[in-house]
């Protein structure tokens, strides 16, 4: 048991004695290499997302602490996860091992002072229900966390590395804004984006959690900066911009929410570097995003490659909503959609793997025997059904507006032999239709939301504009518009009348049959006519 020592500001001879090489675990863990302006809540915050922290040591003049977990195995799951993930806090690595003691005992010194009352704001936040980086922030200011308060509420983000594309609602998964306005650019395989917090604290543990981190595993970088900018006002909600306080804001198609002065002063050039290692890992991120489901295929995961089960996996889930990360569901990793509010009448297996195959391989699709309005789609991996499920839900197909949301189901079972289910389970796993089989496949960064303009590729030299219109428009849609590449004619561009219309005709058209061996390519695009 370690006893504090009295307020003579003598803390750190009480741990002279202290190992530097135990391998035991211990819920009490030695964290060292800290920097010196170190505060006590961004401390705790580095053993929060693993579990309750029961007690807090800071030992300020050796730049080290002791941090106390309720449990073993919660130490466990953290030094084990920090050691293949080098926690950062202001450029400095931070280092951590298992304590000799078994236990920290605290008295009333003032030395103490300020980490109870840290462990005593997060303790009462989270027991009160109030999680999250709101509650960090707190806990930050009953310590007394200087020069937070006046930092400015917006953050810079720019995502590095696009091996997958970020959409609004993917960083509004990560980042958890709260009232929030965004804007974004695509610029040098950069998305540059501006959000607002509620205020300046939360904007700063926002920045501290997730400077530096990875969106998907090994790819899509987070740089993280304050904004010059005080305040965002957004005047349209679309894939531009987004106030999502104010869902009443026109959508005003694709016109830029913010006026060009503000855009240019908030993206000027060099405003961001990017440091060596990035920010603090207040909140491990490869926790955060492995239960959004976000992994890339053929790279293990973090918590894979630490030999985390289901339990830590389930911690991890609990450590995700306890900060405040609620758009963050409890995936593991889980590649099954169900998909609700489909026309019963019109719906087929076949129509679900070719619209959810442009944003992963399918591998088996059910319609549900006794309500045939809902189906299971099983995606090749968790990315892929996160990929499938942003870009899909609220989606109209048939006339009804698409639910998809991740399912509890690990896979789709197929009926058992001699069973007949109507057709209503199909097998894809070894379709030649699958989009992303190619490691690097130049499809991966051809992903764009559903739109009323689709991409058409692998056109004959035979086969005219008016044939294609023809084709377009022979099942009752509206063409609005046609245009081949100039470059290459193997390729176009077609648009419908509405994104309805594009979803419907692509399901029906892609892999189409254009004769001299040429079956059509139909994708969504992101550019207009």
């Amino acid at each position: 048991t370690v006893h504090l020592s009295p307020p003579n500001g003598n803390d750190s001879k009480k741990f002279k004695g202290e190992v530097r090489s135990p391998g035991v675990p211990s819920r009490v863990v030695h964290v060292r290499k800290l920097p010196n302006d170190i505060n006590e809540a961004e401390v705790i915050g580095l053993g929060l997302p693993f579990g309750k922290v029961t007690n807090l040591l800071m030992l300020k003049g050796k730049n080290q602490a002791f941090l106390e977990l309720n449990s073993e195995e919660c130490a466990q799951t953290m030094v084990s996860y920090y050691s293949s993930v080098t926690p950062v806090i202001r450029n400095h690595p931070i280092y951590m091992q298992y304590s000799t003691h078994k236990e920290l005992k605290t008295d009333n010194s003032p030395n103490q002072v300020r980490a109870q009352a840290a462990l005593q704001a997060v303790n009462a936040l989270h027991g009160g229900g109030i999680g999250g980086i709101g509650g960090m922030a707190l806990a930050a200011d009953a310590v007394g966390m200087g020069g937070a308060t006046s930092q400015s509420p917006v953050l810079r983000v720019i995502v590095e590395n696009l091996f997958y594309p970020v959409t609004l609602d993917v960083l509004h998964q990560v980042l958890n804004y709260h009232t929030i306005c965004l804007y974004h650019v695509h610029k040098n395989n950069q998305f540059q984006a501006l959000i607002q917090y509620a205020d300046g604290i939360i904007a700063q543990h926002a920045k501290l959690s997730l400077d530096g981190q990875n969106i998907y595993n090994a790819c899509c970088t987070l740089r993280i900066s304050f904004s010059k900018l005080t305040s965002l006002n957004v005047k349209y909600n679309n894939d531009k911009s987004r106030d999502y306080t104010r869902p009443d804001l026109p959508t005003a198609d694709s016109h830029p929410g913010l006026d060009p002065q503000t855009m240019a002063a908030a993206f000027a050039p060099g405003l961001i570097s990017a440091s060596p290692y990035g920010g603090a890992h207040a909140f491990p991120p490869t926790f955060a995003i492995q239960q959004a489901g976000l992994s890339v295929p053929g790279i293990p995961s973090a918590l894979a490659s630490l030999g985390v089960g289901h339990s830590g996996m389930a911690a991890a889930a609990a450590a995700a909503s306890r900060l405040g990360f609620s758009g963050l569901t409890a995936t593991g990793g889980h590649n099954v959609l169900l998909v609700s509010n489909l026309n019963a009448e019109s719906v087929t297996p076949n129509c679900l793997f070719i619209l959810f195959g442009v944003y992963g391989d399918v591998m088996r699709v059910k319609i549900l025997f006794n309500k045939k309005e809902n189906a299971l789609i099983q995606m090749s991996d968790g990315t892929q059904a996160q990929l499938a499920m942003s870009h899909l839900n609220g989606q109209r197909l048939h006339g009804k507006a698409m639910r998809v949301t991740l399912s509890k189901h690990t896979t789709v079972q197929l009926p058992r032999e001699n069973h007949e289910d109507q057709g209503l389970t199909k097998d894809y796993s070894n379709s030649p239709l699958h989009r992303f089989k190619k490691p690097g496949s130049k499809n991966y960064s051809n992903i764009f939301p559903p739109s009323a303009t689709l991409h058409l590729s692998n056109i004959p030299p035979s086969v005219m504009e008016d044939d294609l219109r023809r084709l377009f428009g022979s099942s009752g849609a509206t063409v609005k518009a046609f245009k081949f590449f100039q470059k290459d004619r193997k390729m176009a561009l077609i648009q419908m009348g509405s994104v309805e219309e594009a979803i419907e005709t692509l399901i029906e058209l892609h892999n189409h049959d254009l004769g001299e061996n040429h079956h059509l390519r139909v994708s969504f695009s992101k550019s207009t006519i």
